[in-house]
């Protein structure tokens, strides 16, 4: 298998406002939309992040129409410190604020209109053998 792409597609209340969150705060790029859909993509990251409108009829499997509840999408940076900054000079409320963990992930964590949780990482060290 030869895997070309990668995309996550989230159940949401409100797709265009989940977009345009990541579109002005993220630097997405909108593909394709529809009604109850729309797909973004970073060409440079080759992701795709597509959102449908909770209970559209032609989404399959049904077992898997409710919201994207629980759900946390994580975006690797170069410099953590730099978008914290960014995300709150455009006044984007942070959920959790900036730490490091032991084995040297720094993140922090924004949640989206609808609720989805986005978090960035950057990899600041690893941690102690044994």
């Amino acid at each position: 298998m030869q895997i070309t792409a990668y995309a996550i597609s989230l159940n949401v209340a409100d797709p265009v406002v989940s977009a345009e969150f990541l579109k002005r705060h993220y630097g997405f790029s909108e593909d394709m939309s529809a009604d109850g859909f729309v797909s973004l993509s970073r060409p440079e990251a080759d992701f795709h992040v597509i959102y449908l409108r909770i209970g559209l009829s032609t989404f399959k499997p049904e077992s898997a129409k409710g919201a994207a509840d629980g759900l946390l999408v994580a975006f690797v940076v170069e410099d953590i410190d730099a978008e914290y900054e960014r995300l709150q000079r455009e006044g984007v409320a942070i959920t959790t604020p900036i730490e490091t963990e032991e084995w040297g992930e720094r993140y922090f964590q924004v949640t989206d209109p609808n609720g989805v949780v986005i978090q960035l990482v950057q990899w600041v060290g690893q941690p102690a053998a044994g």
